[in-house]
């Protein structure tokens, strides 16, 4: 992917992802009353002018005319684009919700439901079968939140509002050829708010560059129950970004005492050998493993869990180039497989509370009558409303924050 476009997936990966987290925001999927079309003259206008330029690129009048015959303007995907960057996460809450019990319990399930398939795709691509049901899980919870808001409309959208206006009609054009090609029809090209679809949520220039047709059946049908040909995708996306079969991303260690940070991140990479020299050991005490050059990650500085990345972390990244999904990605697939949970401890947030302390405020709130949609931790917008109404019954001063003190008080 060109660095750009990993930029903007990464921040609507974020807030993706952020939308399945229980304590946050309820459901990823929008209101059907948010994603209705609505007149837009000036949006007609843009359709009107964009189709010649649809017809230099190659795309017939008949691809055109079926593609917008139902299209029209979302008010909902604009709201969706210009909030989406709001969402920040500490690698703690990413992780409470990436790798929940449920998406681990689910993955498990996939991972065996999944077998023979996944079997047949690591023989032709050479990509470990947890990562790829473990991108599955991060990117629409296994199929279950695929999107369904038709891609075209969502695309000329933003195509039309034009704050990033030049990528979304490279992604337009794009997802008109697919269409012309015959894998899909208009209705059932449907996806997320910013036109990522299927259950690993290709954005059409990637389906262009990547997918394939696993099952033989003449089209790479990402979109279908059947999660085959999506799941064969994302393996031939990752061998072509240079996976290396049966190595690991990344591992948690330990850092000696007074080590200096100003060596972590990946700019800083060098060999095992070296890390080790200075005092860096697996979290068992030993010697780091080698597997090439390797950087050391603290994504929550020094009193938080420290990290060794491989190279098939640098893959991932190429799926989606933010550290905390890459993370995500690596310990939800570890997880699957049933190997242990974070060791070291996370320090407290900016309000001295750990995450146990914000489960069992989300836990008191919610017994005291004021729903918080969840126990993950994880500070969202559900929360804070909680907060704020039983602030207002209270006749605290309604501030809408989590604290201390205010767990206290529910105690």
């Amino acid at each position: 992917m060109q660095a750009s476009r990993r930029t903007f997936l990464a921040g609507v990966a974020a807030t993706a992802l952020t939308a399945c987290s229980g304590g946050t925001a309820g459901t990823s999927r929008a209101a059907p009353s948010q994603m209705k079309t609505a007149p837009n003259p000036a949006y007609d206008a843009w359709v009107a002018a964009f189709k010649p330029r649809a017809s230099a690129a190659g795309i017939s009048q008949s691809t055109i005319d079926s593609a917008f015959r139902n299209a029209g303007f979302l008010p909902g995907v604009i709201e969706k684009d210009r909030s989406q960057t709001e969402f920040t996460r500490s690698l703690e809450d990413y992780l409470a919700i990436a790798a929940s019990d449920e998406r681990i319990s689910m993955g498990k399930t996939a991972l065996r439901q999944q077998a023979n398939t996944l079997a047949a795709i690591e023989a032709r691509y050479g990509v470990d079968p947890q990562v790829v049901v473990a991108i599955w899980g991060m990117e629409s919870k296994y199929g279950t939140r695929r999107g369904d808001i038709p891609v075209i409309s969502s695309l000329s959208t933003l195509s039309f509002e034009g704050r990033r206006g030049a990528f979304f009609e490279q992604q337009l054009i794009a997802a008109l050829k697919i269409l012309q090609r015959g894998d899909v029809s208009p209705e059932r090209m449907t996806g997320s708010w910013a036109g990522a679809m299927g259950h690993t949520q290709f954005i059409p220039t990637s389906y262009l560059a990547y997918a394939v047709d696993f099952t033989g059946d003449g089209r790479a049908d990402i979109w279908s129950d059947d999660p085959t040909d999506a799941l064969a995708s994302t393996a031939a996306y990752l061998q072509r970004s240079g996976w290396r079969r049966g190595q690991p991303w990344g591992i948690e260690v330990r850092l000696p005492a007074g080590f200096n940070t100003g060596l972590a991140g990946r700019g800083n990479a060098r060999s095992a050998g070296a890390w080790t020299a200075m005092g860096v050991t697996t979290m068992g005490g030993g010697p780091l493993p080698d597997y090439g050059s390797t950087a050391i990650l603290i994504p929550q500085g020094p009193r938080g869990p420290a990290f060794a990345v491989f190279h098939n972390f640098n893959v991932i990244l190429r799926y989606n180039n933010a550290e905390s999904y890459g993370i995500g990605v690596g310990h939800l697939s570890d997880r699957i497989l049933g190997k242990p949970p974070v060791q070291a401890s996370f320090p407290p947030d900016a309000q001295g509370m750990t995450i146990d302390d914000r489960k069992e405020l989300q836990r008191r709130l919610t017994a005291k009558g004021f729903d918080t949609g969840g126990t993950d931790g994880v500070i969202g917008a559900n929360t804070l409303a909680a907060i704020s109404a039983y602030q207002a019954s209270a006749g605290l001063p309604v501030t809408g924050q989590p604290s201390m003190a205010l767990l206290q008080r529910l105690r």
